[in-house]
């Protein structure tokens, strides 16, 4: 018998949750309708919590390796935990106790895409499902910059100066299309490299890219950037990288002349912080500086635990720098911070900040500990949720089921496939390196 029998059969004895890696998919391909996802992730939380049930009381309860567990419920609570602490002294106590209790929800939902990858067989279901979603929107927004429609039924998006804004499948009551398309390249252009090389993934950066840019989000196509640099410069090298990066420039510039209404307004926004001060700045940042602002005053008067989660509007008029120029986004207050480092700061306070903190240290932690194959295996996942968390830019609303919901399935994903009962088994028979011996 080999050395590697022993591993295979302890991984057959492990029950396997056949739907887990089809339900993880079926939330994500409900994410562009706000209740559909709702009402998909709340019967995805319940299957999860039926169906671990259900194996404790049959004595298998390994789905999911102890270190996978372990992360993946801590990884969670870094992130809920600083709610709780939050609600405590909020302006809108029910309204904070209810969100807490909401957030409740993505544990087990992260449970799910942690044992949705946690074998090699279903972990290419996920990966593969992702990139293909990925690939359906991408198409999507292409159809919709050149006809003006998309399966989601409505044209391209009219501001009041005639900007044409591209929202695809998202509609343009949520136009996140380009964050998303961002945050979940890793997986499309991470399978390309694999099964079609460096010219597949030159051509699907490409495609995806032109995408991000006619959605003209700015903090979209910064993280999409950092997607093609981290995982470009090893399949391509440094030269042949940076001779993308230099084909994407003139990619823009001629896509500024084929698209006038979708690229002229946000060049010319972006000229202004050349002129005009203060003002310019917020007028180039689309009122960032306001913004900011308002959250560094929420943080200096309640540093401890912050305005409550979802209570930055609730403080957003009081605390406002008063500026010439009035909101570009018009009538109305901000909603959120826009700023990862920000939000936490000023809606969970200092609590909630090194909270953030140890999560964050958790993670690395986890990464550096685990071995080169577990490495690779999350690699999708771990690229993912560096841009979306990367600090140095302008983020939606991390405590919002939009956001928060997409931010925890990519954590769930990387607990999952870095700490897999098959990657264990897999790296324990590798270290091992037996010896055949003689008959």
């Amino acid at each position: 018998m080999s050395a590697e029998a022993p591993a295979l059969a302890t991984d057959h004895a492990v029950p396997r949750a056949a739907w887990a890696p089809w339900a993880v998919l079926a939330c994500l391909a409900s994410w562009p309708w706000v209740a559909p996802a709702n009402v998909a992730v709340a019967l995805a939380a319940l299957a999860t919590l039926a169906w671990l049930a259900l194996r404790r009381f049959r004595g298998g309860d390994g789905l999911l390796s102890r270190e996978a567990w372990a992360l993946a419920s801590a990884l969670f609570f870094s992130y809920w935990l600083p709610e709780l602490f939050s609600c405590i002294d909020a302006s809108d106590g029910r309204r904070a106790l209810l969100e807490v209790l909401a957030g409740l929800r993505f544990l087990p939902l992260l449970w799910l895409a942690a044992i949705a990858v946690h074998r090699e067989r279903d972990r290419r279901i996920v990966y593969g499902g992702i990139a293909a979603i990925v690939a359906l929107w991408t198409l999507d927004g292409l159809a919709q910059a050149l006809t003006g429609h998309s399966l989601r039924g409505i044209a391209n998006v009219e501001a009041g100066s005639g900007v044409v804004r591209i929202s695809g499948i998202f509609g343009a009551a949520h136009p996140h299309l380009g964050q998303v398309l961002a945050t979940l390249a890793a997986f499309p252009l991470g399978l390309a490299a694999r099964r079609l090389g460096a010219s597949g993934w030159i051509g699907v950066a490409l495609t995806i890219g032109t995408v991000i840019v006619l959605t003209g989000s700015r903090a979209a196509m910064l993280s999409f950037a950092l997607v093609l640099i981290a995982g470009g410069w090893r399949l391509l090298g440094w030269k042949r990288l940076l001779g993308v990066f230099a084909a994407a420039v003139v990619g823009v510039a001629a896509l500024a002349v084929a698209f006038p209404q979708t690229l002229h307004e946000r060049i010319a926004r972006s000229e202004a912080v050349f002129h005009g001060g203060i003002d310019g700045l917020d007028a180039a940042s689309n009122g960032r500086v306001r913004i900011w602002g308002a959250a560094l005053c929420m943080a200096r008067e309640h540093p401890i635990n912050g305005v409550g989660v979802r209570g930055y509007r609730d403080h957003y008029a009081a605390c406002a720098p008063k500026l010439d120029t009035s909101p570009p986004w018009g009538e109305g207050g901000a909603l959120h911070a826009h700023q990862l480092v920000l939000e936490v700061l000023s809606e969970t306070g200092m609590i909630g900040l090194l909270l953030w903190g140890i999560g964050t240290a958790i993670a690395i932690r986890a990464w550096r500990w685990a071995s080169a194959n577990a490495r690779a295996r999350a690699a999708m996942p771990a690229l993912a949720l560096a841009v979306t968390v990367f600090p140095f830019n302008t983020h939606l609303a991390f405590y919002s089921s939009f956001w928060g919901g997409l931010f925890l399935l990519l954590v769930g994903l990387y607990a999952g496939a870095l700490f897999g009962d098959d990657a264990a088994a897999a790296d324990a028979t590798s270290a091992e390196t037996p010896v055949a011996k003689p008959a």
